[in-house]
């Protein structure tokens, strides 16, 4: 799905919307209730978006990887446990857009610099994108969503999601070491430092990005620090590189297909969807009860993508366990199809840019093992909790 696909898509969503709400199906005030809930969270991404692309221009996460090489001293295995802590912390604390459009060039580079097989390292950043955004709400779009539901700040976010987000990672990293083990061995020779044009822009770059990250977890609504970073990044750029500021870096296709499906799940509600809902998704908050919830959400996931499937069961996942069960199957279980969540989709894209080949055959197969098994047992504690 490419952006202007995205956009278009969404377009089509808004005007089912409008339609919707011409037709008396939707009342206005329950569409502007949605807009009043929804535009902090559409202004964090776009205000992310801009931080993490600035942040990538100037080298921060060239470096972060570079320094990553250079500690692990020439072990394979030590580079990649210390790439799965790098794209952990990325995901949680950036979003895993981040990881996937961003920190994959980069880790595609180092290993293809040191000689190694790049799939290891491409594979990590795609399902550790979508396992490890269940950590805090900034880390998946899905989660500010079911934040705001829950009036949760990240740390009662954390204490809900927190175990399940750990097995999530854990069985996602084991899953990784076993399929690519034979890869992961031995050791590699040293490489050269990365290129930085403007060493004072990276340092002031860094600088704002580690001064953002606490802030993301502080309890402020997101989108205040995230705005604030944004801003100081594009100030610098002006200064320093102003040719690297232009419009492409608000992702507006993505702006207009969530906030059109916002409206449209919510006509779609309005119409009587949630009985239907009921019945497929169950109604209880027993293992089994959340297995079927996260399973639910699993399917609609990898058939629709995790947006749309997140926001038509948000109603019927009725208490916190429930809507952890919820994010589980749409967040973790995004490991089957291409379209199961935007972030593999961009992810594949900058493969394609850098001469990597994805055979799908294989990455299906796989994720039809790694799925269920994420899923089945990161939403084991959400029933005792």
């Amino acid at each position: 799905m490419d952006a202007v696909r995205l956009a278009l898509i969404g377009g089509a969503l808004w005007v089912a919307g409008v339609v919707a709400v011409a037709a008396g199906i939707l009342p206005l005030a329950d569409a502007f209730a949605i807009a009043d809930r929804v535009w902090p969270i559409l202004l964090f991404v776009v205000a992310i978006t801009v931080v993490a692309e600035l942040a990538a221009t100037a080298g921060v996460f060239d470096v972060a990887a570079d320094a990553l090489a250079r500690f692990a001293r020439g072990r394979t295995l030590a580079l990649w446990l210390l790439i799965v802590a790098l794209a952990v912390a990325a995901t949680s604390l950036l979003s895993l857009d981040t990881t996937a459009v961003l920190l994959t060039p980069v880790v595609i580079t180092i290993a293809r610099a040191h000689r190694l097989d790049v799939m290891p390292f491409a594979f990590t950043t795609v399902w550790l994108a979508n396992t490890a955004s269940l950590v805090l709400p900034v880390s998946n779009l899905t989660n500010l969503l079911a934040a705001d539901r829950l009036g949760a700040g990240p740390l009662q976010f954390a204490a809900l999601l927190g175990l399940p987000a750990l097995i999530a990672i854990i069985v996602t990293v084991l899953l990784l070491w076993i399929l690519h083990r034979r890869a992961l061995r031995g050791r590699y020779p040293a490489a050269p430092r990365p290129t930085i044009s403007d060493r004072l822009q990276l340092r002031a770059a860094a600088v704002i990005v580690v001064l953002l990250l606490p802030l993301l977890v502080s309890g402020i609504p997101p989108w205040i620090p995230a705005t604030g970073a944004a801003v100081l990044l594009i100030a610098l750029f002006v200064w320093r590189s102003p040719s690297v500021i232009h419009a492409a870096l608000v992702p507006w296709q993505l702006v207009i297909f969530a906030s059109g499906l916002f409206l449209a799940i919510a006509a779609l509600e309005a119409a009587g969807s949630r009985a239907i809902l009921e019945v497929i998704a169950g109604t209880g908050s027993d293992l089994p009860s959340l297995w079927q919830l996260a399973g639910v959400g699993m399917l609609g996931a990898n058939a629709i993508d995790n947006l749309p499937a997140y926001l038509a069961l948000e109603s019927v996942a009725d208490s916190p366990a429930r809507l952890g069960a919820l994010l589980v199957g749409v967040n973790a279980g995004s490991l089957i199809t291409p379209w199961a969540s935007l972030a593999t989709l961009l992810w594949h894209q900058r493969l394609q840019a850098l001469g990597v080949e994805v055979v799908w055959r294989r990455y299906m197969l796989i994720g039809l093992l790694a799925a269920p098994l994420v899923v089945g047992l990161s939403v084991i504690p959400l029933a005792f909790g």
